[in-house]
């Protein structure tokens, strides 16, 4: 039997995110699940196409765009990625000037779910595999939303530049005078789990560990996906956060990078995805939204791209540490959402925009 790549205290941050529920409008009842059914197909198919906003790695979300587009020939994805919070600010400005590009969207910031639901946004639509799979704590109960994937914000070194030995084991490691200069980090106002990692670490470590971060010399980037790359590339040694997904992509792939899981604990961030309301083409997203979560997709973004899975037949790599294994620190959506342009203003003190 497969055991899933989730245990309980890992979903937490699902569970918490369906808390905030209590002091938003009430909303009706969750659909009944949904099939895909040779109807749906043959409609979608008359649409064409249709357009993905995720904040998922732009090679891994194009992979399985690829994958959709294979299984169902005719149907066009158009990928647009970016950071979670580009992402989040490009829907925004569109709905509230009443334009609808978008037909399923995914990031990783589980406070963007809160807001889109809030905000009318959002489809109600269950795929058969989330009702049937997924664990009530990782799906909005009203059936707006679902957890797409999660992913962690490590620490990571070039072990070409660095040996194992002297690699930070911790945080507080990274202030050593030593990395000076030679640490590349993630904004959290651009990325939703930098955003996470950045809660939850303030309040672990204190806001006094950034204010020594900062005077580090760190070469900052927007993406967590960048701060890996540049690992890869060799123009820095350290990575102060990055995405897990990207480390397991290019060590897999042969590149000198290794992942560290930091003795105080390692963020955690969950991407949540769901069907847009006003979606133009709205047979292909329900399509498409229900792709994402068929164990194939899951399998594929699992091997291929290094996420994790809420699936529980999806199988992970054996060299990969499983998160039972982790100790993974938590972010309250609920409390972080007030909070979110007070963290975006004290990091920009200590490290500029």
């Amino acid at each position: 039997m497969t055991r899933p790549m989730f245990d309980r205290r890992s979903v937490i941050a699902g569970l918490l995110l369906s808390t905030a529920l209590g002091s938003l409008p009430a909303f009706a009842q969750a659909p009944a699940p949904y099939d895909v059914t040779p109807e749906l197909i043959e409609a979608a198919k008359k649409e064409g196409t249709v357009t993905f906003y995720t904040a998922t790695d732009v090679a891994v979300s194009e992979k399985v765009g690829s994958a959709f587009e294979a299984k169902y020939p005719g149907i066009k994805v158009k990928v647009e990625r970016s950071g979670s919070e580009r992402v989040f600010q490009r829907l925004s400005q569109e709905y509230g000037s009443s334009i609808y590009n978008a037909d399923v969207v995914e990031t990783s910031d589980a406070v963007h779910f809160v807001l889109f639901k809030r905000n009318g946004w959002l489809a109600q639509a269950v795929p058969a595999e989330v009702a049937k799979d997924w664990p009530k704590e990782a799906r909005d109960p009203d059936g707006y939303y679902a957890a797409y994937r999660a992913h962690l914000s490590v620490i990571g070194y070039n072990t070409k530049q660095v040996k194992p030995e002297d690699a930070p084991k911790s945080h507080a490691d990274l202030l050593n005078p030593k990395w000076r200069g030679r640490i590349v980090k993630a904004h959290p106002g651009y990325s939703g789990t930098v955003m996470t990692g950045t809660d939850v670490l303030s309040q672990a470590l204190g806001w006094d560990f950034f204010e020594k971060l900062g005077k580090q010399r760190i070469m900052q980037v927007q993406s967590s996906t960048e701060p890996p790359k540049k690992l890869a590339q060799g123009e820095r040694s350290i990575e102060a956060d990055g995405n897990e997904y990207n480390m397991f992509m290019l060590k897999e792939s042969g590149v000198p990078v290794e992942i560290v899981y930091a003795t105080e604990g390692t963020p955690i961030a969950i991407g949540h995805a769901g069907m847009l309301k006003n979606a133009p083409h709205p047979n292909a997203a329900k399509l498409f939204y229900s792709f994402l979560y068929d164990q194939e997709t899951q399998q594929l973004a699992s091997d291929f791209g290094g996420l994790r899975s809420f699936h529980p037949r999806v199988k992970e790599k054996e060299t990969r540490t499983p998160l039972s294994k982790i100790k993974l620190l938590y972010s309250d959506p609920v409390k972080l959402e007030p909070n979110i342009e007070m963290i975006k203003k004290k990091y920009e003190e200590y490290f500029g925009t």
